[in-house]
């Protein structure tokens, strides 16, 4: 057993629907659920599980309400948990199921590869109790030029969030909320930093706080080891909110599939 599957077993996808609010590629595609949607021949939830069982995670569940993702997660021998009434809710309750460590993800993550995944695990520091995987803004655009992401500014530039956490230690408990508030205040860097004291503040508001520091004393301040891991790829930052990042993803993955056929010599007369 490597050192990355010793520390991540578990992995969580989270496909639950938000009641009262459709999914604006869900209805652009016709689809029932966004996880559901086709990217290069297959859903993305599909692409997502692919992705964790060729990391070695064995053991996949996938929070879900909707029948038919709730039926294919079945087809792709992952286990099913009911959703919580949020993203944090749900983390929690598969955590208290599943406990540590875990890694977490989501279903619309369609361009997610084993390769980062193992490469997160391996980056994380061995004493860390939580663990957040983020592209800086020179990674994302090398990656993906023009990409429109959502950018938090600080010291040392713009990152943005890549849909993957690990929770390596029981510890990791006391995170899920405060990762909660941090994601909802993800457009207002001040609120943030205004969680982490006044003295973090006054660093914040000087430009002097970078993200690793951000990260490191929100954990503090709930006692435990947090730490930010920067991707390696900025593809691990592009995920599918809207229809137009559905339609970067589908190009994205078709330019790949024509650089791999080319590449293996099957274009060739």
């Amino acid at each position: 057993m490597t050192v990355g599957e010793a520390r991540a077993r578990t992995a969580l996808v989270l496909a639950g629907s938000r009641p009262g609010r459709p999914d604006p590629v869900a209805l652009a595609e016709g689809a029932a659920h966004k996880a559901l949607v086709d990217v290069g021949g297959s859903p993305m939830l599909t692409r997502v599980v692919a992705a964790l069982r060729g990391a070695g995670i064995e053991t996949i569940a996938v929070s879900a309400n909707d029948p038919a993702v709730v039926t294919l997660a079945r087809e792709l021998a992952c286990e099913v948990v009911p959703p919580g009434g949020g993203p944090s809710a749900s983390v929690a309750a598969a955590f208290d199921r599943y406990g540590a460590p875990m890694l977490v993800t989501t279903a619309d993550h369609a361009l997610l590869e084993s390769a980062w995944i193992q490469d997160f695990i391996a980056d994380t520091p061995t004493t860390a109790d939580v663990a957040v995987l983020l592209a800086h803004r020179d990674t994302v655009e090398a990656a993906v030029p023009g990409s429109r992401r959502t950018y938090l500014k600080l010291a040392d530039g713009g990152w943005s969030g890549c849909n993957l956490f690990l929770l390596a230690t029981a510890r990791a408990s006391a995170a899920i909320t405060t990762w909660a508030a941090v994601e909802a205040d993800r457009k207002r860097p001040w609120r943030i930093a205004a969680r982490l004291g006044i003295g973090t503040l006054w660093r914040y508001a000087l430009g002097r706080l970078t993200m690793a520091e951000a990260i490191a004393r929100l954990g503090q301040r709930i006692g435990i080891h947090a730490a930010a891991v920067a991707a390696r790829n900025g593809l691990a930052a592009v995920d599918v909110d809207k229809p137009a990042d559905l339609a970067d993803v589908r190009a994205l993955v078709a330019a790949s599939a024509t650089i791999t056929y080319t590449a293996s010599g099957s274009g060739s007369t």
